[in-house]
């Protein structure tokens, strides 16, 4: 499972004031996480006591890995102990609602705080981690990924091309810095321009080449299949993302700013996870091994079009038509080397 690549400019701040006292608080707690202890405290050391796929199920980590958080985390001073909750619990506290998309409420019920105390200690959590999020982030590297480089369906025609999905238009309107001859993948909902390489609208694709003993018709074809392969990548990437911390599945009800924080603090913890276990279960879940199985049975897709108009003034994006068609150009030229080299290659065979 490939690591994540993030950069962005955040501001760290910490809250350090004392807890609050316990308060008890109606039952609003799912049944399926419902559990019947006295408080947090207990809560959090019968799982850490417990075996290792608890502590993943419940804090979606292992016991070795979230107890080295916490050395890394009280060691950096970025949290302390309080009269009242251990560190380990303020971590637990927050993997908990990530790794549940609980809401404060909720997380009250079990661990017997005040909305005030959880709301408090998830915070400083999210801010402790995003004050080492860059230690967990890597730029990606100037030399072709072995993935592209050693596949002939995608090398040489994708040797200059870098991988990403948006979330949501509204990251578009933050240019992503350019890189030299270098293109950004993007899937159906963004338009084919400057900086950024679309499928072809409206063309059916398979995962697969030869699905059903048919092969791609003509090179937009060929294209889109190779295409939606690499971007399949990404995908496993947000598909592990997602089951792992569910609260990224939507817009969870915080201020923009701490929804931009938790998409990062998540994707730092799955660099640390994956560097400190790579073969626990949710990983093993979303692994290339399995994409490969699902490729035989997916149905064909039709490309949509794009929801994404770059005449849009709120976008803040403008291109000449000079600067569109060459993207167009771009995206032809490798579609029909592409082409030319399959239908070489099916001549020799």
């Amino acid at each position: 499972m490939p690591s994540v690549y993030i950069m962005i400019e955040v501001d760290f701040s910490m809250e350090n004031s004392d807890d609050e006292k316990d308060g008890v608080f109606g039952n609003c707690m799912p049944k399926e996480l419902s559990i019947s202890l006295t408080n947090g405290t207990k809560f959090v050391d019968e799982v850490l006591r417990g075996p290792s796929d608890r502590c993943l199920e419940n804090f979606r980590m292992d016991k070795q890995a979230f107890y080295k958080l916490c050395d890394i985390l009280q060691g950096k001073g970025l949290l302390r102990h309080t009269n009242r909750i251990k560190i380990e619990e303020q971590l637990a506290i927050f993997l908990f609602i990530i790794g549940h998309n609980l809401r404060t409420r909720a997380v009250q019920e079990l661990f017997r705080y005040s909305g005030e105390t959880i709301s408090r200690h998830f915070n400083n959590v999210l801010n402790a981690i995003m004050a080492i999020s860059l230690d967990f982030f890597q730029p990606p590297g100037s030399d072709i990924p072995p993935e592209i480089l050693e596949d002939p369906r995608f090398y040489p025609y994708f040797k200059v091309i870098l991988i990403i999905r948006f979330a949501s238009s509204e990251l578009c309107t933050h240019k992503a810095e350019q890189v030299a001859g270098k293109y950004y993948l993007v899937d159906s909902k963004y338009a084919n321009m400057p900086g950024f390489i679309a499928p072809y609208n409206g063309v059916l694709c398979h995962l697969n080449e030869f699905v059903g003993g048919y092969p791609p018709r003509d090179s937009r074809e060929l294209f889109n299949q190779r295409h939606l392969l690499l971007r399949n990548v990404t995908d496993r990437i947000f598909g592990t993302l997602k089951a792992r911390f569910p609260i990224l599945m939507s817009a969870p009800p915080y201020p923009l700013q701490t929804q931009v924080k938790l998409v990062v603090a998540a994707c730092a913890l799955h660099n640390y996870i994956r560097r400190e276990k790579p073969d626990d279960w949710i990983f093993k879940m979303h692994g290339h091994d399995t994409v490969l199985q699902m490729e035989e049975s997916l149905p064909p897709l039709e490309v949509e079009p794009p929801i994404m108009q770059v005449e849009s003034p709120a976008l803040d994006i403008a291109f000449d038509t000079e600067q569109l068609e060459f993207s167009s150009q771009l995206r032809d030229s490798i579609a029909g080397d592409m082409w030319g080299d399959y239908i070489s290659d099916l001549s020799t065979m």
